[in-house]
């Protein structure tokens, strides 16, 4: 198994532990492959503990993905998130070991990363496949989300009139300050933050949650994953910025149209039998921390 160790470089957390990991692996004769940005700070550095003759070189983040059968993610969830998106439709499997403040994706634990690599070497996990969304503007290349597609104002003050229909009829004309398109993996991003309801993985559905509505009845919408939804800016020319799993692009005017749909892709995600959605919610939501199972008779 060719194992590919990517991470958040900009984290002083990260070397330390890919470091021990990298020389474990390399000594128990696991083929590795480090991420060309990784591999340049640690070569760079000197360590002895890492064979560099031992790994497979790359030069590209998308060699880097070809080589891989397996991807350590070092970081949190915005780590995560720029792991799938390198990753994009070639099915690699992620697992997010989480350096960042939350961790709904990374969810494994630097502490039990010896624990879950043990078992990943015995082949004890399984995978979630998680919906993600193709987002295109106009006749651009296609942008993929894990989490959100959102349109919202650039700066300027005042409210962004936003149409937006679904498979082709008119669901609403939105005064906000911008709208969000979520998967129910992002339904625990931004939408979250805005009052949007929590939809657990695997449920077929698309959430479309708006910025700080003008209009009191204006609540977010759970829409089946089936839709094709189509939102385009009208009225006044000003800045905007349309973003795909946090990457932004700016645009001058209302004149673009921007679609979203679910991908014919998923990104697979590791799991172990032990984990497991509500718990992960528990956790990080802090709910109900004494909680215990009662099993009724």
């Amino acid at each position: 198994m060719r194992i590919g160790i990517t991470g958040n470089t900009q984290k002083e957390s990260l070397w330390k532990p890919v470091e021990d990991i990298a020389g474990r692996l390399v000594a128990a004769g696991r083929t590795l492959v480090l991420h060309p940005d990784i591999l340049e700070v640690l070569e760079r550095d000197g360590n002895p503990g890492i064979p560099t003759d031992d790994l497979v070189h790359v030069s590209s983040a998308q060699e880097f993905v070809e080589a891989s059968e397996i991807i350590l993610s070092f970081g949190g969830d915005g780590t995560l998130l720029n792991t799938a998106r390198m990753v994009g439709d070639r099915g690699v499997p992620i697992l997010g070991i989480n350096y960042g403040r939350l961790g709904f994706l990374a969810n494994v634990d630097a502490s039990d990363l010896e624990m879950a690599l043990r078992r990943i070497e015995q082949g004890d996990f399984g995978i979630d496949e998680r919906l993600v969304l193709e987002a295109r503007v106009d006749d651009e290349s296609p942008r993929w989300a894990l989490n959100d597609v959102t349109l919202q104002r650039s700066g300027d003050t005042g409210l962004m009139t936003i149409h937006v229909e679904v498979d082709g009829r008119p669901l609403n004309t939105y005064w906000a300050d911008g709208l969000i398109v979520s998967t129910p993996t992002g339904s625990t991003a931004y939408s979250l933050a805005l009052g949007g309801p929590i939809m657990a993985p695997g449920c077929g559905s698309l959430l479309i949650t708006p910025i700080a509505p003008h209009t009191l009845t204006v609540r977010p919408i759970v829409l089946p994953d089936t839709s094709r939804i189509r939102l385009w800016v009208s009225g006044q020319r000003r800045r905007y910025v349309v973003t795909v799993d946090g990457e932004p692009s700016l645009y001058e005017n209302e004149s673009v149209t921007i679609h979203v749909a679910k991908a014919s892709h998923t990104v697979r995600l590791i799991r172990f039998e032990d984990q497991d959605y509500f718990s992960t919610l528990r956790d990080k939501l802090m709910w109900g921390a004494r909680f215990q199972s009662v099993k009724h008779s």
